[in-house]
């Protein structure tokens, strides 16, 4: 378990790093009024100012530098020891800060966090959940769990699980509206946005003669949200790209219906990235172990050759009537 002291050591490594009190108050967890008197009683403590405040940023004094640098140093001896001592594969022992995207946080990764801190319960873990991609280094986490690409050379990455896209779209539209023969035609459709990070709105990316192409689309509805854009599409408001992990159940049960099935769309594959410059703690194994060893039970994929021969049915069913 951290000390007060080493809890005030990371807070203030924090803000001399990101500058920023409400940004270190964002990456451990804390209210903006909880780092403002924090820093308060840091500043009390010595009797010394440690950072010079402006209205947008922070600067450290030359005694905040100093407090800075030694805080560091410390930091890094206790992340040594706690390695050394934290116990054995088995029964590893020590805090564990994890990453992880706000909806697929919540529904998927935090029942995963309960179950691995009843199996190892030695293992203090921090689990923070943002909409965006935090910088791991920075940030002083140990791992995050992400779809996608690795996003820094300075992390490592493990695959826990391969996850294709597809476009999709529920029957009801497709009757209203009529099925796109090519991407092009997809202009002429309603598209449901899912905006991501700092993705271009509204621009679809996909593979065409080992291109990757952009087009862009339109539609009147749009999110940030993953199960709120695909409860739009299960409503009949539109066309939607949505990886295979979401779409199965609703294909297989034929609430959805794959569009343009033979598109090649970039791929939502499932990694756990962690920092690569220091050797991974046992807590971290054991985590990364557990996820991989739960992702390995395999779910039902898209079966994309039923999907096409359903779409070809419905063709031949309109061209006789």
């Amino acid at each position: 378990m951290r000390t007060d002291s080493t809890t005030d050591f990371e807070f203030f490594v924090q803000l001399a790093k990101l500058k920023s009190l409400s940004g270190a108050a964002r990456s451990l967890g804390l209210t903006p009024p909880a780092a403002t008197k924090r820093l308060g009683i840091l500043e009390e403590r010595f009797g010394t100012r440690l950072v010079n405040r402006t209205t947008r940023s922070v600067s450290l004094t030359p005694e905040g530098e100093t407090y800075a640098r030694y805080a560091a140093q410390i930091l890094d001896q206790v992340r040594e020891m706690e390695d050394a001592i934290a116990g054995t594969p088995a029964d590893p022992h020590g805090r564990l800060r994890v990453n992880a995207t706000l909806g697929f946080g919540r529904t998927t990764i935090a029942p995963l966090v309960s179950e691995f801190a009843k199996r190892y319960p030695h293992v203090d873990i921090q689990f923070v959940v943002t909409d965006r991609p935090v910088d791991l280094v920075e940030g002083a986490f140990d791992l995050a769990i992400r779809f996608g690409e690795l996003p820094d050379q300075r992390l490592r990455a493990r695959r826990l699980m391969s996850n294709r896209r597809f476009l999709c779209a529920s029957p009801k539209y497709l009757e209203r509206h009529g099925v796109p023969r090519r991407m092009e035609d997809l202009v002429n459709h309603r598209c449901i946005i899912h905006t991501q990070n700092d993705d271009a709105f509204g621009v679809w990316r996909f593979m065409q003669d080992d291109r990757l192409e952009a087009l862009k689309v339109h539609g009147s509805l749009s999110s940030n949200d993953g199960d709120i854009v695909l409860r739009w599409a299960l409503d009949g408001h539109g066309i939607l790209i949505r990886s295979e992990w979401d779409l199965a159940k609703y294909v297989q049960s034929g609430r959805l219906r794959l569009v343009l099935p033979d598109i090649a769309l970039p791929s939502a594959d499932l990694f756990v990235y962690y920092p690569g410059q220091r050797n991974e703690s046992t807590r971290a194994r054991a985590f990364i172990d557990f996820l991989v060893k739960h992702f390995e039970a395999p779910f039902v994929p898209v079966d994309v050759g039923k999907a096409k021969a359903v779409a070809a049915r419905k063709r031949a069913g309109r061209a006789k009537r």
